[in-house]
């Protein structure tokens, strides 16, 4: 397993704005910091339900369905160069969402925020079920995961104002290096290098 191309495309996945991300950033500036932090908190467990329930999954898809992991890295490869894409071309125009900043909230963005869906069916796929094979490793890289994500999430909330002005006057550039971290991944998790 590559361990930098892994937590690289967490990282890039979890920092880069989202959903779930830009609430949270909405959250901290018309809610305050404790408000945001419910909002995180129902976020992250959700992100690990999430993350559980695709590592159950894909692995009974792998007992019944031999070949899916190599279907699944595939998947997760245009999945990952699909972002990279999305990210490179986000402008600075994007509207921000306004949302009641609390636990239920988060919980329930993330059931329905596409790009954490995505992310949570192919990164155990990807990265840990063709080198690991114990449930117990799954777990492993579920809290590995779930932990990276909360750490993302707490960012948004301890930098947001800062944070948010220094993409605004630095977005191209920061788009382009995580697009480009984003390309690496994908490739390191097609198998090309």
């Amino acid at each position: 397993m590559n361990i930098i191309s892994f937590i690289i495309y967490c990282v890039v996945v979890t920092f880069t704005p989202g959903p779930t991300n830009i609430v949270i950033l909405s959250s901290v500036h018309h809610f305050g910091v404790k408000k945001a932090m419910e909002y995180v908190c129902g976020a992250t467990i959700a992100f690990g339900l999430l993350l559980a329930a695709s590592s159950m999954l894909n692995r009974i898809l792998a007992g019944v369905i031999p070949n899916i992991l190599s279907i699944m890295q595939i998947i997760g490869s245009l999945y990952m160069l699909y972002l990279a894409y999305q990210i490179y071309k986000m402008g600075s125009t994007e509207s921000k969402p306004t949302s009641t900043a609390n636990f239920v909230s988060g919980l329930l963005m993330q059931f329905v925020n596409p790009k954490v869906l995505l992310f949570t069916l192919t990164v155990i796929p990807s990265y840990v079920m063709p080198y690991y094979t114990s449930s117990a490793s799954s777990f492993l890289f579920v809290m590995i995961i779930t932990v990276i994500g909360f750490l993302a999430f707490t960012t948004w909330v301890v930098f947001g104002a800062v944070f948010r002005r220094f993409l605004q006057n630095h977005q191209k550039v920061i788009n382009t290096l995580m697009a480009l971290f984003l390309v690496y991944s994908a490739i390191m998790v097609s198998g090309i290098l």
